[in-house]
């Protein structure tokens, strides 16, 4: 199974007893949107919520931090997930949000991981069948581990990593001329980082756009997305669209800092700028 895979290949797959589908969808509080209630009134036929909100360390004093390994197993053990099955995530969030799932389930030790390109809108589009049904129950295990490297911390960047580091954010948020989302959050971004907004990366139905878009979007920003770099973003959610659009240039050398600007802009300790 590709990292990518169509509509037309899930379609012809869904039933296989291997396969699990992930509705990865979640929403910024603006867009007052709750997508567990919009997954409990349509969703792929057997598909699963992947809740990112529940899915995390909730002892962290930032949203989204990623949990312990024990927990995440739990979690995916009681959704039905197991770590050596076939699974293909999407979401119907303008964050595309499946691409944090597919980071997190690859790196808590699950190896065959796929996003649906175009996710429920494209899947919606083609006339293709959705369902309020509950999925049925299913026995899984999940051998949890943190994958060493793939992780770094705001301690970390203080330091010195020597790689780009490539924000996700909008222009605008990246500059600090438009107010953070969360409070308490000061606006602009990391010293000497990039930015490269995750939605350059899509069309505008949520496919990816072809390698040679995906690189023009990179180099626009002056980040080599075939060389190692950290992505960052406002809370470790769409950072993990520009790790995946370098993983469909070849890239497996990309970091994420989990924390992101959540993290970083509420310290006050920490070197800002904007523009």
């Amino acid at each position: 199974m590709n990292d990518l895979v169509s509509t037309e290949w899930l379609a012809a797959n869904l039933n296989a007893a291997d396969l699990v589908v992930l509705d990865a969808s979640w929403h910024l509080p603006a867009a007052n949107r709750d997508p567990r209630q919009e997954y409990e009134q349509r969703h792929l036929p057997g598909a699963r919520f992947f809740d990112i909100d529940m899915l995390a360390d909730h002892d962290a004093a930032t949203s989204h931090m990623l949990p312990s390994a024990e927990d995440f197993a739990m979690g995916m053990e009681a959704l039905g997930v197991g770590s050596d099955d076939r699974i293909v995530i999407y979401d119907d969030s303008a964050l595309r949000t499946s691409a944090r799932a597919w980071f997190m389930l690859r790196h808590f030790g699950a190896r065959n991981v796929a996003i649906l390109d175009g996710g429920l809108q494209r899947w919606i589009a083609e006339g293709r069948p959705v369902t309020a049904d509950p999925p049925p129950e299913r026995p899984a295990r999940f051998a949890a581990a943190h994958q060493p490297g793939e992780v770094v911390t705001k301690a970390d960047l203080l330091r010195g990593i020597g790689v780009p580091v490539a924000d996700a954010r909008g222009a605008a948020r990246f500059a600090g001329s438009e107010p953070e989302p969360r409070p308490g959050v000061d606006p602009g971004h990391i010293p000497g980082s990039r930015n490269v907004p995750f939605s350059a990366l899509y069309h505008e139905d949520g496919r990816f756009r072809p390698p040679h878009e995906i690189r023009q979007a990179f180099e626009a920003a002056g980040v080599d997305p075939e060389r190692p770099f950290v992505a960052t973003c406002g809370s470790g959610v769409t950072a993990n669209s520009l790790i995946f659009a370098a993983r469909l240039l070849g890239n497996r050398d990309v970091r994420l800092y989990d924390g992101s600007w959540s993290e970083w802009g509420s310290d006050p300790h920490t070197p800002k700028e904007k523009g």
